[in-house]
């Protein structure tokens, strides 16, 4: 299959699964991080920096929010979670996924029955 076929930005769609992710519960990074990595847009590991680059940008434009935990063992953590607004933008990519597949599904069809 040619090098050309298929995209490859799979961080476009870091910000829709750290969302998702947080909509099952309040997270920290690294639970996150293996827990996008599930969904199957990322191959292989997620690069950490990356994910905490969305996760403070998210933060800052109010998609989720984050404090830090004290307690247990070990140094303090960040624990993030889905705000109000960050389940309105994961509802818009929902919308904007299915629009994706209805189209992708038309043109395939559209091609098997040539």
């Amino acid at each position: 299959m040619s090098k050309k076929v298929g995209g490859s930005k799979p961080q476009r769609y870091v910000q829709p699964s750290l969302l998702m992710a947080l909509s099952d519960g309040d997270s920290y990074g690294y639970q996150l991080i293996q827990a996008i990595g599930e969904y199957g847009f990322l191959r292989g590991d997620a690069p950490p920096g990356m994910i905490y680059r969305h996760l403070r940008q998210m933060d800052e434009e109010g998609l989720v929010e984050s404090k830090w935990d004290a307690e247990g063992d070990g140094p303090a953590k960040r624990i993030y979670a889905i705000t109000p607004e960050g389940r309105e933008i994961l509802e818009a990519w929902i919308i904007h996924m299915e629009r994706q597949r209805d189209t992708l599904t038309a043109f395939i069809e559209r091609y098997r029955g040539q």
